[in-house]
């Protein structure tokens, strides 16, 4: 990881750069799979799988045997942890239901707004290097909570043809029980345009690699809604003397290792924690598994000195990042602070690994500087919001001359006249 010691504010936007994603190129070969897909539907889905998974898959959907056994195939440990986890999940979701309040904004005048689910949803869920059944959680949770009528879940199949029994499991208990093993651009187009075997959906949720990311990029410019702008996934740590190093080095491994073109980030007044947490972080790094991706991942990030905490969180504001984590003697007043963060993790014994797996809070958020103006997924995330409004002869009567004013403002006649119609009536029959 590159040292960046006190760099001056007009150097800021450069030192903070994500990896350059070459957006073009993978637009170029992501294009004809939406386009093959969309004409020639399973039969297109059957050549694309063939050609990146290895497989030809004897149905695309999964059956019902297959999720009974898939229940068999997780141990009673991994079953307990999912449990858990649904129910933490759950709960803060749930929380986020809003009772229908009705306002009165004039006598006779009455507005209200309710939330309405999207009825079809589609669920990309990740299962190449690494089957992200949490991500069932994170999005089959909300959904269901929401009440969507049709969930459909695509996931790509491993080279035997079937899907990670943990995945399945928790689609299981959560409900989910159409389920289809394809990925990539073409589970996106599958789910956006529909096939004879998976159905279109009105808006589709979930992370994947840059494929995934930029098929979903270029169905919303069609209309089909996705649920936000993603990239490679991403973490900032502001730190001063209290952090503990061996704790900050393992935070940024665990997001390093999702992937070659993730992104890590310490910020710090510490230039003592920035050495120690350099061997700590070639010490943990010995021991782990995908030590050859976390490694790529740490040659985009950087160790970032800077003069105090104030300069760290305006600093780490400007980055917007996906995840954020305060090591800090004084965290409560600097959490005031944050403006631009997907999720915050507050104090040394929140790992962001918590809201990955089980705290409760969504772990789909936005990356790549998005979170300026997106939020992560939640449960309005799977509703629209409807208002409503009823008005009364006698509320007619109190706004009906504004609403006539306004509209002879504009020019626009027929406003008017839907209003002075309606008056005209209340009058007569006042006669």
């Amino acid at each position: 990881m590159e040292i960046v010691r006190y760099p001056p504010k007009q150097d800021w936007q450069k030192i903070i750069q994500r990896p350059l994603q070459q957006f073009e190129v993978i637009r170029k070969a992501v294009l004809p799979i939406l386009q093959a897909v969309r004409q020639e539907g399973d039969k297109a889905i059957r050549r694309y799988t063939l050609l990146y998974d290895k497989v030809e898959p004897d149905a695309f959907q999964v059956s019902n045997a297959e999720i009974v056994n898939s229940v068999k195939e997780v141990t009673d440990d991994l079953k307990a942890a999912i449990q858990q986890a649904h129910h933490n999940i759950f709960k803060f979701h749930k929380s986020q239901v809003e009772e229908v309040k009705k306002i009165s904004t004039m006598d006779g005048v009455e507005c209200w707004r309710k939330s309405v689910p999207i009825e079809k949803v589609g669920l990309y869920i990740p299962g190449g290097t690494s089957p992200l059944f949490s991500t069932v959680l994170m999005l089959g949770i909300p959904a269901k909570i929401a009440g969507c009528k049709e969930i459909v879940m695509c996931t790509p199949p491993d080279g035997r043809g079937k899907i990670h029994p943990a995945i399945l499991y928790t689609a299981h208990i959560i409900g989910i029980d159409r389920i289809y093993k394809v990925g990539g651009a073409q589970a996106i187009a599958a789910m956006a345009y529909g096939t004879a075997t998976i159905p279109a959906v009105q808006k589709i949720f979930g992370p994947g690699n840059q494929y995934v990311t930029v098929a979903k990029q270029l169905i919303s410019q069609e209309g089909i809604a996705i649920d936000m702008p993603a990239g490679p996934s991403e973490v900032a740590i502001v730190a001063d003397h209290s952090a503990e190093a061996e704790f900050v080095a393992a935070d940024l491994l665990s997001q390093a290792e999702h992937g070659k073109d993730s992104q890590v980030l310490l910020i710090t007044t510490e230039e003592k924690l920035v050495k120690d947490v350099k061997k700590a972080i070639q010490r943990q790094l010995a021991q782990l598994p995908r030590s050859e991706i976390v490694r790529d991942a740490l040659d985009n990030s950087k160790l970032i000195l800077v003069q105090n905490i104030d300069e760290a969180i305006e600093l780490v504001n400007n980055y917007a990042s996906e995840h954020l984590i305060l090591m800090l003697e004084n965290t409560e007043a600097m959490v005031e602070k944050v403006i631009n963060a997907g999720s915050v993790f507050i104090g040394k014994y929140t790992p962001e690994s918590a809201g990955d797996y089980a705290s409760g809070t969504n772990h789909t958020l936005p990356t790549n500087g998005f979170a300026v103006a997106y939020s992560g997924v939640s449960l309005d995330s799977f509703m629209k919001k409807i208002t409503f409004q009823q008005i009364s002869a006698k509320g007619l009567q109190k706004i009906g001359p504004i609403i006539e004013t306004m509209a002879q403002a504009e020019k626009l006649q027929a406003h008017k006249m839907a209003v002075r119609v309606r008056l005209k009536q209340i009058e007569d029959h006042k006669k």
